[in-house]
């Protein structure tokens, strides 16, 4: 397998031996790839701060952080989670491989490191690196395409953001796991992604809509989840897009679940995104203050609409946290 100069795939090895990283090097670049090399821990994490790095290959024995320390790094942080890692290590006891299965290795590669063993793991390893890379752009169009729907009415300007912010707060206050966290910042921007299939007379029209029109709204929920629906990383986000507009009661869409059966993830979303609505300006209404809002929300509460305890859950992470959000507010204190 031999790539152009331009599509070099980057490969750091990291090893505080000298000649062990020159046998590394010198193989992987004899097959055309770029190697950056760093002799400790501490060295690797700093150049895979600075390049775009496809494939990780980490000694375990390091002087400073450790192959394992460095592997569990990279994989708790969002931004490199997903680069293969490989370590290469003389250790032979399966707790050491426990260990490192623990730490999110993808993969082994035993001391002295034989030729075609490297290559094989690093091809497989790199091809997939590629589906998951193809997959972040997908994403990336997902998103840049949510945000051009927000950005056809002013008066949401602001939204996704301030959604994907509360949400996360009211997850964490909550307990809920970081890949929730995560599907709730996410869906935060996508969610509304289906108003793709609604014309814009009828998303932006200022006065009541009619039968026809409103039963097409309806259905911005389904097409979210439909355009989203191919990519697998999406699977926690989906059913927070789909049910984000249900009621407890079952008089929500699209799918009139009741109570419980509403994912708590939905549910979440839900009253962020009612929050916001009720405290931002509309062409049809001011802003509400925010305990007016809340108010509101929890007589709507009353007649079998929304969660009563997600709602003072939230109004206590407003309390708490307000200050330090940082976000722009395009609605009344």
């Amino acid at each position: 397998m031999n790539y152009a100069p331009s599509e070099q795939p980057a490969i750091l090895v990291a090893d505080d031996n000298a000649l062990n990283r020159e046998l590394l090097t010198s193989i992987l670049e004899s097959e055309g790839y770029q190697v950056i090399s760093a002799e400790n821990g501490d060295k690797a994490l700093d150049e895979i701060g600075k390049h775009k790095i496809n494939l990780v290959l980490l000694d375990v024995l390091m002087p400073g952080k450790t192959g394992f320390e460095v592997c569990r790094i990279l994989k708790s942080r969002f931004e490199t989670m997903l680069i293969p890692v490989v370590l290469v290590t003389g250790l032979t006891r399966i707790n050491d491989r426990i260990e490192g299965i623990n730490c999110g290795a993808d993969d082994f590669l035993s001391k002295p490191v034989n030729r075609q063993e490297l290559l094989a793991r690093a091809r497989s390893l790199l091809r997939i690196k590629e589906y998951t890379d193809a997959l972040d752009n997908a994403e990336t169009v997902l998103f840049s395409l949510a945000e051009s729907i927000e950005a056809k009415d002013p008066y949401t300007r602001g939204h996704c953001d301030r959604l994907s912010t509360y949400s996360v707060a009211l997850a964490k206050s909550l307990g809920l796991s970081q890949d929730h966290q995560r599907a709730l910042r996410r869906a935060g921007v996508v969610h509304d992604i289906g108003k793709i299939g609604v014309p814009e007379s009828t998303l932006l029209k200022a006065g009541p809509l009619t039968t026809e029109e409103w039963a097409v709204m309806k259905q911005h929920p389904v097409i979210g989840e439909r355009i989203c629906a191919p990519l697998r990383s999406f699977r926690l986000i989906l059913p927070i897009i789909r049910h984000h507009h249900e009621k407890l009661d079952g008089s929500g869409y699209p799918d009139g679940l009741v109570g419980d059966t509403i994912p708590l993830t939905a549910r979440i979303l839900q009253i962020t995104d009612i929050f916001d609505a009720l405290t931002t300006d509309r062409p049809y209404r001011a802003a509400m203050p925010q305990q007016e809002a809340l108010r509101t929300m929890r007589e709507e509460s009353k007649r079998g609409w929304w969660d009563a305890e997600l709602i003072n859950q939230f109004e206590t992470v407003l309390s708490s946290s307000i200050d330090s959000w940082g976000i722009e507010w395009a609605h009344a204190s």
